[in-house]
């Protein structure tokens, strides 16, 4: 595998608060690299920082060996990144087809087509679905919804952040269903999530994320096993 996205000494602040302090992190074309920590360890201000919606305050970004730090969020689309945000945001008002096109902007209408026919192949529930409004949808298909959009992008790397917060187990079990034959076809996925057990069983490669630092990295199945990951995250 060669690197995607290489993250070398990355800060980040909230105005005088440091939120990140020197982050490394490489991600692997064709991976699932998971960043696993607690509640305000930066996990969302890392996953911001890449996609580009809040600002780096040190350090460097390279996606596919050419520099972003400084690139626009609009053109990191363009260049192939794509985000799936924390907490859902789809367009409740909006009906779910109309959704998915908002996230082809950067696509030709014949692209965007294919890519409708393409996520109700990939999630049928949102095609019996695709003339409803989006917020009449129950959370796990939002969440659905939130995936197959930003997939419509046909991005080089999808960015999923906390995609099971606020779902029940039986829904959680389904989106991390979903997200294991995204990585069997081929996407690149950066995948933030609180979830850890789910997370590391799925990971090529993971990081675990401290007060803005990672603290730990290694395969999925090393972090399973280490004992202080399973002593903070894992339950012992």
């Amino acid at each position: 595998m060669s690197a995607l996205l290489e993250v070398e000494g990355l800060q980040s602040r909230y105005g005088r608060i440091p939120a990140l302090h020197g982050i490394d992190l490489t991600i692997e074309a064709g991976a699932l690299t998971a960043l696993v920590g607690a509640n305000g360890a930066g996990k969302t201000t890392l996953m911001r920082v890449i996609s580009g919606v809040h600002p780096a305050s040190a350090g460097r970004i390279r996606f596919e060996g050419a520099d972003i730090t400084r690139v626009p969020a609009a053109r990191r689309v363009r260049l192939g990144i794509a985000q799936v945000p924390e907490g859902r945001q789809v367009f409740p008002a909006l009906s779910v087809e109309d959704n998915l096109l908002l996230g082809g902007y950067v696509r030709s209408f014949a692209e965007c087509r294919t890519g409708l026919a393409e996520a109700f192949e990939r999630f049928p529930a949102l095609a019996v679905k695709r003339d409803q409004m989006a917020g009449t949808l129950s959370g796990g298909q939002q969440q659905m919804l939130a995936i197959a959009r930003a997939l419509i992008a046909k991005p080089r790397l999808l960015l999923l952040d906390e995609p099971s917060m606020g779902l029940a187990p039986l829904l959680v079990a389904d989106i991390f269903r979903a997200i294991e034959r995204l990585k069997r076809s081929g996407v690149t996925i950066f995948l933030v999530e609180q979830n850890a057990l789910a997370a590391l069983r799925l990971a090529d490669r993971a990081y675990v994320l401290e007060t803005g630092r990672t603290v730990l990295q290694g395969t999925g199945a090393e972090l399973l096993a280490d004992a202080r990951v399973r002593a903070a995250y894992l339950g012992g």
